[in-house]
This record gives C-alpha cells, sequence and structure tokens, in this order.
C-alpha cells in the first residue's frame, strides 16, 4: 500500500477583512501539500487552529508564505509559529515574505521574550529565534528547491505596493494564489495553465451592505474598488488563463445573511464555465485526477 500523501489545499480562513463576526469565518489563510512539503500560505487570524482542526501536525511546519503584510494576512504568523514551537517544533521554518517580515518577526520576538527565555531555561526547548529563516522576497523566483519552484508576481492592490501574487510548482502541478488585488489582466500569463486558482472575489450588493455598516464606510468603500476584484473579474482572468479549476477566496462580503452560494456562483458564471469552488473554512480541494472523497473536491 503506499504511503504517499495527496497532494491539496486546505482553505483554512475564506474571509476578506480582519473584521470578526458572530459565527463568520476566519481570515486569509491557506495551506498546500505539494510534493511532500507542508506550506501555509497566509497567516490571517484563526490560520493555528485552522491548522489544527484540519488534522495537520504544527511540529511538521515547514514553509510558510506571506502575500503581503496587512493584518488579515499576517497578524498570527508569530503567534502560528510560537504555538508549533510550545507543540513540539524542533525543526527549522523558512518564513517567506515582502520587504518588512522581518522586522515583523523581530519584534514579534521581543515581545515574547520573557516567555521564549524561560521556556528555553525551564523546559529544555531550542530557541525559537534560531528555528526560524526568514527571506524577503520581490517579483521573480522565490524558492527553487527539491523539485519545488515558488515565483511571484507583483499585483495592483494600493496603497500597498509590495503584495505578491504566488505560483507554486511541483511535478507537473501548479496552484495560484492571487493575493489581494484589482482587476490585474497580467495575472491570467502568470496563472497560465495552473490546475487551481484561488483568486479573491467581491460581490457588488454585498459591498454596499458592508460599508453601510462601519464607521468610515465612504473609504472602506473607495478602498474595496481601488484595490479589489469582483467575482466576475477573477472569472475573467481564471479563463484568460486556462486553468483547471478556479477558487473563489477571501470573499468580501463572506459573512452577510443575504448572500449564499448561488450568488457568487451566478456571479463569476458571466465570465467562468470551468471547474468553481468557493471557499469556506476547512474546505479541502484536491489536486488528484480521481474522484475524492467526503468534503474534498478534486481539482
Amino acid at each position: 500500500m503506499s504511503t504517499e500523501v495527496a497532494d491539496r489545499l486546505v482553505l483554512l480562513g475564506s474571509k476578506g477583512g480582519p473584521a470578526l463576526r458572530p459565527g463568520g469565518p476566519w481570515p486569509s489563510s491557506s495551506f498546500l501539500e505539494l510534493g511532500g512539503r507542508t506550506i501555509v500560505v497566509d497567516c490571517g487570524l484563526g490560520a493555528t487552529r485552522g491548522l489544527v482542526d484540519a488534522g495537520i501536525s504544527l511540529k511538521a511546519l515547514d514553509l510558510i508564505f506571506i502575500t503581503h503584510l496587512h493584518s488579515d494576512h499576517v497578524l498570527e504568523l508569530g503567534p502560528l509559529i510560537h504555538t508549533a514551537w510550545t507543540a513540539g517544533l524542533a525543526t527549522p521554518v523558512t518564513v517567506f515574505g515582502p520587504p518588512g517580515t522581518s522586522h515583523y518577526w523581530q519584534r514579534f520576538c521581543q515581545a515574547m521574550d520573557f516567555d521564549i527565555e524561560i521556556r528555553i531555561a525551564d523546559e529544555g526547548r531550542p530557541d525559537i529565534r534560531a528555528l526560524v529563516l526568514v527571506e524577503e522576497f520581490g517579483e521573480g523566483s522565490v524558492l527553487e528547491e527539491h523539485g519545488l519552484v515558488v515565483t511571484a508576481l507583483r499585483v495592483d492592490h494600493p496603497p500597498v505596493t509590495d503584495c505578491f501574487a504566488l505560483r507554486f510548482e511541483h511535478g507537473g502541478r501548479s496552484v495560484v494564489f492571487s493575493a489581494d488585488t484589482a482587476f490585474f489582466p497580467p495575472l491570467a500569463g502568470f496563472a497560465s495553465g495552473a490546475d487551481i486558482l484561488v483568486h479573491e472575489a467581491m460581490l457588488e450588493e454585498g459591498v454596499e451592505r458592508l460599508v453601510a455598516r462601519t464607521g468610515n464606510g465612504a473609504r472602506l468603500k473607495e478602498h474595496l474598488l481601488a484595490s479589489h476584484s469582483f467575482a466576475e473579474e477573477a472569472g475573467r482572468i481564471a479563463s484568460d488563463a486556462g486553468v483547471r479549476r478556479l477558487v473563489l477566496n477571501h470573499l468580501i462580503p463572506a459573512d452577510d445573511p443575504d448572500i449564499d452560494e448561488g450568488d457568487w456562483v451566478a456571479a463569476v458564471r458571466k465570465s467562468w464555465a470551468g471547474d468553481l469552488t468557493i471557499a469556506r473554512d476547512g474546505l479541502v480541494v484536491g489536486l488528484s485526477s480521481k474522484k475524492a472523497a467526503g468534503g474534498e473536491e478534486t481539482a
């Protein structure tokens, strides 16, 4: 019997933006198992709980990628690594992120200095600061290691300039994450032929209700329209790229009681006729050509 673990994508957090509401989904984070590597993409609040609930050992943390430094993508980076460390992590972890990621990690360790030092002395743990290597990247090649190739494309997410789509390739399989972006046609070329494109998405009617219930509605709406993509636009990118499956994620809004999966499907079907997944927390998307069981969707 083969012991090989199937490549898979686990959507740990499916909402766009950092706010939490009762019973609602968690902010952006994903887990990618590809070519035997365990990869976390973005670490919004709830990433650690999502990994544990998905049955993923925190001690197996290997590679972490941060697309940009908005809080709903990086807030739990330090707590995830620290929690893994207290759970027995003793092997190196490499964090890839845009400029500023090293500063975040250094300041997190400074903030946790008392706890880190006392656990090293009292519990005999390795120094967490020696376990973690932070590599800051820009556009282009990010990593080539043991058959895994990772590349980055700068996308359009003003006012953040260092925001990157990421493409992961191994053994003929490929998964692309759009990161946060306005409609950005060059992304189609970057995602060309991918097995899975994970692309952010908004619904226009939901945006109106979202900004109406915030204290800075006009400014928030201005940001959303300038910096994010509507579902139909995500479908256009997927169609132009010729991907095998489109996964709508980082949903805005993800917690509107008047919006259901059918609304997302109707919007994206205006421009995308292929295989489609609407994200929800904990959903598993397989990268196998065989039909998956249970709650898993195959690419």
